[in-house]
């Protein structure tokens, strides 16, 4: 028999396990809202209510397929913008580097700012990460020399710091709870870093294994489709199922892009840097704003108030 504990009126009991990690998440529509105690909630409890709730707002869109097909084209054009403005800007890997590292600095204050997931200020920072990530490689490879084997071991090395450091601080790695300040800036270094061990890791096979940038798209397109697999079928865990798939659209959106703007003799289909980042950038813009009228990737929060009722 267990021994019985009296409870004050107001009290509030959590029933509500804290590790976040395992939580498992759904394949699509998943929640950008999250209904969890609070020891703000507890304190403002007046009422002879079981549990308290604080509705928290989320600051990154819900996984939907609308999720994945922006990705992927946010690393095309990070891999084709990167190109771009080193080869016609005139200002150099790393005067490129420079500017592009400010703007994201701007955007990122802003995305800081804001409440709520606001899908142009969010989509905005993940292209220009990408972006940013992509020429952090670059320069370590082209302008330092350091050799890929390296810069791959090391961007991995850095994210998993990144990971450990995350999850020892706030006990989960969810992207379903991105609703503090800290969790914020932990969610934006591993979304870097993912960019920069994508663009080190995707050059590295590519160039070892001399695919070319059709197989190699191909190749990545198959890695993703057995992380899926491996989630829905062997019960990979749903968080790191998501972060190595993460990791794995940067080089196939660099393939992607790398495919189409490349000369044919190169293996490409020649439609240059400038076309092929003006259409990408062109369907983004479609999609996000898309996104924005309908609000397909924000959860209702009414509706989620009413279902943990």
């Amino acid at each position: 028999m267990h021994p019985s504990r009296t409870v004050r009126v107001g009290e509030v009991i959590s029933t509500r396990s804290q590790d976040a990690f395992r939580e498992p998440l759904a394949p699509s529509g998943l929640m950008t809202y999250e209904l969890s105690e609070t020891p703000e909630a507890a304190r403002d409890a007046t009422g002879p209510t079981r549990h308290a709730h604080r509705l928290r707002l989320n600051k990154v869109p819900e996984i939907t397929v609308f999720f994945w097909i922006i990705k992927v084209l946010c690393t095309t054009v990070g891999e084709t913008a990167a190109d771009l403005l080193n080869e016609k800007a005139g200002l150099g890997l790393t005067g490129v580097s420079v500017l592009m590292s400010a703007l994201l600095a701007v955007v990122l204050v802003v995305q800081f700012r804001t409440t709520a997931y606001r899908a142009g200020v969010y989509w905005l920072a993940v292209a220009l990460i990408s972006v940013v990530g992509t020429l952090i490689s670059d320069n370590l490879t082209d302008n330092m020399g350091v050799p890929l084997e390296t810069t791959t071991t090391v961007f991995g090395i850095v994210l998993v710091v990144v990971f450990v450091v995350w999850y020892r601080r706030e006990r989960t790695l969810s992207i379903h709870s991105i609703d503090t300040t800290g969790r914020e800036a932990f969610y934006w270094l591993a979304v870097l870093f993912t960019f920069a061990l994508g663009t080190a890791a995707g050059d590295l096979v590519s160039e070892r294994m001399n695919l070319g940038y059709w197989l190699s798209a191909v190749l990545f397109a198959l890695a993703i489709a057995a992380v899926g697999i491996a989630h829905f079928t062997l019960g990979l865990d749903a968080v790191w199922s998501f972060w190595i798939a993460y990791i794995l659209t940067r080089p196939l959106g660099a393939s992607i892009g790398d495919y189409l703007s490349q000369p044919t003799g190169d293996g490409g289909l020649g439609f240059g840097t400038v076309v092929t980042s003006g259409l990408f950038l062109a369907v983004i813009l479609g999609l996000v704003v898309y996104l924005m009228v309908t609000r397909k990737d924000v959860a209702d929060p009414a509706r989620v108030a009413r279902q943990a009722a």
